[in-house]
């Protein structure tokens, strides 16, 4: 794939986490006040269903160009800035998939700062990654979704005070466990101004959903056995009852659609959903004029 003008290079963000199943409590059981309608870790499949959903390509990805950080909480992050960069631009937290912060995130959260925002690509497997689905599966089901809100949140906080970022307005993006997860920091950060989810575990709870504060833009494939259509119209439903200023999007694709190193990657999709995407964080999450 080439990068050549900002849209159509990053074709490729629409790829940074589109690999896993979303979260809940430990990820190994619903907690016993969930909503007992509620979507499993992987959706309506089973693991081993899910697991057949992913794949992931050997290629290197090109050096990273950001530098590893400390957050507040003690995990590390992924912070890369874009060329000419001045504090107090806009910035986005990106949340990996289920292999981890690896180096494509990293080569991904660089494509980001083409759009003039800073990226802080968060950790939340405590620098461990995967290569296959049988570990990546495990790694996500070992997160424990409280340390991962804890985690989510001191990203925020860095890109907000750290002198380098000075963040003004701040958003957040993630893909399947990182689309899952986009909404979690919406749930509990009310200081974001915008989250961005790529087929991850909806909430279909109206009095959980009213927390959010931040507009959300949802993406969904019509083809998706783990996250179909009819759980996705619960998950809009819910969220006009908790009056969510939300825009939920349904494109005629698989699961991990959007991911162009995976075997369901549809280009014309993830091109049309990155559409919605930049125009959302255009209105929500401004970059300065060139």
């Amino acid at each position: 794939m080439t990068f050549g003008t900002m849209r159509a290079g990053l074709a490729w963000i629409v790829a940074a986490a589109a690999m896993a199943a979303p979260i809940g409590g430990a990820l190994r059981a619903a907690p016993a006040n969930q909503d007992a309608k509620a979507p499993g870790n992987t959706g309506v499949l089973s693991e081993e269903e899910f697991a057949k959903l992913h794949s992931l390509k050997a290629e290197a990805a090109p050096a990273p160009r950001g530098t590893l950080v400390d957050l507040a909480d003690g995990s590390k992050g992924y912070l890369t800035l874009p060329e000419g960069w001045q504090p107090g631009g806009p910035a986005m937290v990106v949340i990996h998939e289920w292999w981890g912060l690896n180096s494509h995130i990293k080569h991904w959260a660089d494509r980001f700062t083409a759009t003039g925002r800073a990226a802080l690509a968060v950790d939340l497997y405590g620098g461990k990654t995967a290569d296959n689905p049988k570990d990546a599966m495990a790694m996500m089901r070992a997160v424990d979704e409280k340390k991962a809100v804890v985690t989510l949140k001191a990203g925020l906080s860095f890109v907000k005070g750290d002198a380098r970022v000075k963040a003004g307005k701040c958003g957040s993006i993630g893909w399947c466990f990182g689309g899952a997860m986009s909404l979690q920091l919406a749930l509990n950060a009310p200081e974001l101004d915008a989250a961005v989810m790529y087929y991850g575990k909806p909430v279909t709870d109206a009095a959980q959903l009213k927390a959010i504060k931040a507009p959300l833009l949802g993406v969904f494939g019509e083809q998706d056995k783990a996250f179909p259509p009819e759980l996705i119209e619960q998950f809009k439903g819910a969220l006009k009852t908790a009056g969510v200023d939300a825009a939920i999007h349904l494109f005629p694709a698989d699961h991990a659609f959007a991911n162009p190193s995976g075997a369901k990657y549809d280009a014309k999709s993830a091109a049309e959903a990155w559409a919605k995407v930049q125009a959302f964080l255009d209105e929500k999450v401004p970059a300065p004029k060139k």
